[in-house]
């Protein structure tokens, strides 16, 4: 291919060509049969194997001229989104956001139902799957959200997605055009405005307060707003009945959709739970996005979507020509895991854990980290957020820093930034991190915290 070999150039017999690399000539005999299947080579009789004088090479290329060649062109809107890589270093106190225990998974029952999905006519039968996903999947799903979060919704306006990602995808694919306005909680969940960005969308960063978004703060012309109203993420407030009310009156004046992310609500620690806005909405304007990664793993990639019936045909378009559909045994092994109750019985008893945690963590910053750290109250979900003040704001970053060298990894504020600069602060998860470990990250993040300390500058 690069002209080493000229046309009408003779390659070696079988024979000295084996002896020299030291293989079969079996194998060399193979390899001369495929070029000639191919037409790099020709045989006569008697003479031997010559490169073919059909096949034209291309002239070799210096690496001077492969260095300087012309680059496949890429939209630019890619060149500013990083990777994740902070999942790429192990950590021996975990306190990164969005993670469950993966050890309090029930394996054993997930590969009783898995087996009995792999035996069953319906995954033998390997066709496609309808685009909206496992039929069985969906109505469990409308079941278990109809009892655990009042949330009313049939099979058919449930969506099976890989991820909630893929649910925001498909809502920006069916509603948004180029420069179309998307509002978002400021600080907010920062991979969406990255994929709205990518999408051509113009994304917008609203305030929040201590009673969620601020809707007065919201731009005009938004076609569609994110909330994180049952555990807004990254603060940890949640969103007041009354602002809840005003966003979707803002939403039925605007003729605007609002994407209601439910992420980990389902882990509640005190107190009454606030209705989802899918719940209150009586104009058909909220798309209702839940997970499994948070309630199970993360590598199954299983999320869902409710959408208003307006929506439905659409949705389920958008999702056929991304992927067609969501792996079709995970479906069923999760339909079988719902049904049979074991899903209500994990939840239960890793919520108990996770509340242990939760109290644990929460009592250890009040005690240690009370002079430069203030707790955002919060009894829902798999963290909490601990705002610094004095001295320790201006040093968030260094030491999050010098404490992954510890072995502690935490999350910062500053990784959430929409439009304005967050306030400095850092998210603690307590659903990797054993119950156990708690108390020796804190005091290694402590000891981060007073190194920093010492080494700022004395005042004038």
């Amino acid at each position: 291919m690069d002209g080493r070999l000229r046309p009408g150039e003779r390659l070696p017999p079988t024979r000295e060509l084996a002896a020299e690399l030291t293989v079969s000539r079996s194998t060399v005999t193979v390899a001369y049969e495929s070029l000639h299947a191919e037409g790099f080579a020709t045989s006569h009789t008697g003479a031997g194997t010559f490169v073919s004088h059909q096949f034209e090479a291309k002239r070799p290329a210096s690496k001077a001229r492969r260095s300087t060649a012309r680059a496949i062109r890429v939209r630019g809107v890619w060149e500013a989104i990083p990777l994740p890589i902070g999942f790429d270093r192990a950590a021996r106190f975990d306190f990164r956001t969005g993670l469950p225990d993966a050890s309090l998974f029930p394996h054993r029952t997930w590969r009783r139902v898995v087996a009995r999905t792999l035996r069953s006519c319906e995954v033998a039968s390997g066709v496609y799957e309808n685009p909206a996903g496992n039929w069985n999947l969906r109505a469990a799903i409308a079941r278990h959200i109809g009892i655990s979060r009042s949330v009313s919704a049939s099979p058919d306006d449930v969506i099976v997605t890989n991820g909630t990602q893929q649910a925001f995808d498909i809502v920006a694919r069916v509603l948004l055009g180029p420069c179309d306005v998307v509002a978002m909680e400021d600080p907010g969940y920062r991979p969406l405005k990255e994929l709205l960005k990518a999408l051509g969308a113009r994304v917008i960063g609203v305030p929040v307060d201590s009673e969620g978004l601020v809707v007065e703060a919201l731009p005009a012309g938004a076609r569609v707003v994110y909330v994180t109203p049952s555990h807004q993420f990254p603060l940890s407030v949640v969103m007041s009945l009354s602002r809840r009310r005003a966003l979707l009156a803002w939403a039925e004046r605007n003729n605007a959709v609002v994407v209601e992310d439910d992420y980990d609500s389902e882990f509640r620690f005190g107190g009454r739970p606030l209705e989802p806005l899918q719940t209150i909405d009586s104009t058909g304007r909220v798309v209702y996005v839940g997970t499994f990664s948070k309630t199970l793993l993360p590598t199954l990639r299983l999320a869902f979507m409710v959408v208003p019936t307006p929506l439905r045909e659409t949705a389920h378009k958008a999702k056929f020509v991304t992927d067609w559909h969501t792996a079709t045994m995970a479906q069923s092994a999760l339909a079988q895991f719902i049904d049979e109750g074991s899903f209500a019985r994990h939840i239960r008893k890793v919520g108990r854990i996770y509340s242990e945690r939760h109290a644990m963590l929460t009592a250890e910053i009040k005690r240690n980290f009370g002079d430069c750290l203030d707790l955002v109250p919060s009894s829902t979900g798999l963290h909490i957020t601990a705002c610094a003040r004095g001295p320790a704001a201006d040093h968030v970053d260094a030491i999050v820093s010098r404490a992954l060298d510890l072995g502690v990894a935490i999350a910062t504020m500053s990784r959430n930034q929409v439009d304005r600069k967050p306030p400095a602060g850092i998210l603690l998860g307590y659903g990797a991190i054993e119950t156990a470990r708690i108390a020796e990250g804190l005091r290694r993040l402590r000891r981060c915290f007073d190194e920093r300390m010492r080494r700022r500058p004395k005042a004038a």
